[in-house]
């Protein structure tokens, strides 16, 4: 039905109205008029001597009065409704512009998850002895979640204590090696040194006592022939004491190229000094061979260095099994009131070193996964608020992350995934299950607000349509947030404004109206 229609059924039923009250009265004056006319006739007949007229009769003639009077009232109602229907202003419905506070929600769901999630992993390998928590169960803070075999513990405890003394050993074997070489190296060079020195010298010391023998036998062979001469000189005074004198001295030369006490002397002094040179030489040799042996076995400043390194990484690889596993004595600890998610070793094996143990996750950073469209993405900021409502209870949120990459959900849209932190959680939280959540993104207070339907908008922008003295205005305006039912006017409207809520193509700039407003 068209809104003309509507305000043309409206004016009927005013007519209507009027009509009754108008047949009401008629009827009241009819009935004065139709007593009063009785009265006199009945005067008249007791005047006259004349009989009262018939009741069925005059009961007839009452109703027939009515029935005209109600034919006429009826075609006045029609008459009077087809002038006004031609006359009327269409009928709207105005709203006031009010002030008052906005707020801008997305309202969405998604899964509780744990904010804080930890894998922990065999940082030894021991054979389990017991599992204190199964999948699915809570831990508290502290508590152990599994312990190891006390026996495999203790030896394997021992071990790691004793590989630790055969490193420390080993390092110190090679280095108090490495310092013998050393010294045998310096001594060696030192030797060598010296004993060179010390076969110059005595080599040097033997060739001048060979010269100075050899240059007294020459002394004496020299000496010996001059007397050789002299005696052929005197070989013919053989009787001549001087003949005989050069005999005896002849005699007394050979005995002294021969037995003479300082060549002996120098001769026992080039033994002894030749046996000594002998020996600095062997000496020589064994210092040599000493030197080539210490640089051969002494460690360079890389194989040094490499020493070093290698020490203390088999160190630090033994230490650090010996602090697993004095940290595990009491077993593995959980660092957080959570719930073990994964178990994936059993009583009674041995994990490897880097075997993943069990899974555990939070129950006190718990947040709410959701997804939002791009749409709602440029609203969300972190940090705003939010209310999470988990299975009847109410709790308070943030947004805490915003992913910077989207993916496409199940129908092949576009989202990007966001966590709201949930701030305060308790012990009625289970992971996994469904939240709703109401983030927050903007609140305005005391702001201009209509009805989100009383907004339209063309290719010029938004507008609203009011109503000035009757007359339909277009208003350009400038929104701000809104809410689901409202939305704030920053610019183009003033409080008390009345517009109206609800246009059709009917309603055009300019048009006179009849405005019914409303609250």
């Amino acid at each position: 039905m068209s809104d003309n229609n509507l305000q043309k059924e409206d004016i009927g039923m005013e007519m209507t109205k009027e009509g009754k009250k108008e047949q009401k009265r008629k009827e009241k004056e009819e009935k004065k008029e139709q007593k009063r006319l009785a009265k006199e006739e009945k005067k008249s007949r007791k005047a006259a001597g004349k009989t009262p007229m018939d009741p069925a009769r005059k009961k007839k003639i009452i109703k027939r009065s009515i029935l005209g009077s109600v034919a006429g009232i009826f075609v006045l109602f029609i008459i009077v409704s087809n002038i006004a229907n031609a006359n009327a202003k269409p009928t709207v419905f105005t709203y006031p512009v009010t002030k008052g506070d906005i707020e801008q929600t997305i309202n969405t769901s998604g899964s509780v998850t744990s904010g804080e999630t930890m894998t922990y992993f065999a940082p030894v390998s021991i054979k389990i002895g017991k599992i204190n928590v199964n999948a699915g169960e809570t831990v508290a803070k502290g508590k152990p979640v599994l312990t190891y075999d006390e026996t495999d513990l203790a030896n394997e405890k021992r071990t790691a204590e004793l590989q630790l003394q055969v490193n420390e050993g080993g390092y110190k074997s090679s280095i108090q090696k490495n310092n013998e070489s050393l010294g045998d190296l310096g001594e060696a060079n030192v030797n060598l040194d010296v004993l060179e020195q010390q076969i110059t010298d005595i080599d040097n010391y033997v060739k001048d006592l060979e010269r100075q023998v050899e240059e007294k036998k020459a002394a004496l062979a020299h000496e010996g022939a001059l007397l050789q001469i002299s005696l052929i000189d005197w070989a013919d005074e053989p009787d001549s004491e001087e003949y005989e004198n050069l005999q005896k001295l002849i005699q007394m030369n050979a005995y002294e190229q021969t037995n003479n006490e300082q060549i002996r002397a120098w001769e026992e002094e080039i033994k002894t000094y030749t046996e000594m040179l002998n020996n600095c030489k062997e000496y020589k040799s064994e210092m040599k061979a000493q030197k080539n042996s210490a640089e051969g076995s002494k460690l360079n400043e890389g194989a040094k260095e490499e020493l070093e390194a290698k020490n203390e990484l088999e160190n630090i690889a033994s230490q650090e099994t010996l602090d697993a596993i004095l940290a595990t004595e009491s077993g593995i600890i959980a660092e957080f009131d959570g719930v073990v998610t994964e178990m994936n070793v059993v009583e009674g094996k041995t994990p490897v070193v880097g075997d993943q143990l069990f899974k555990l996750e939070s129950t006190e950073d718990v947040k709410v996964s959701i997804s939002v469209s791009k749409y709602d993405l440029e609203k969300l900021k972190t940090g705003q608020k939010a209310t999470v409502t988990i299975g009847g209870m109410t709790y308070e949120g943030e947004v805490s992350k915003i992913d910077k990459m989207a993916t496409k959900n199940s129908s092949g849209v576009s989202v990007v995934g966001t966590d709201i932190k949930i701030l305060n959680p308790d012990e009625n939280i289970f992971l996994g299950v469904e939240a709703k959540v109401s983030i927050s993104t903007a609140k305005s207070e005391g702001a201009l607000l209509v009805p989100f339907s009383a907004v339209n908008a063309d290719i010029d922008g938004n507008f609203v349509y009011a109503v000035e003295n009757g007359i339909v205005v277009k208003k350009p305006v400038q929104t701000g947030i809104s809410s689901d039912m409202n939305i704030e006017i920053t610019d183009g409207l003033s409080e008390n404004d009345q517009i109206l809520t609800e246009v059709n193509a009917s309603i055009t700039e300019g048009m006179e109206v009849m405005a019914v407003p409303q609250q």
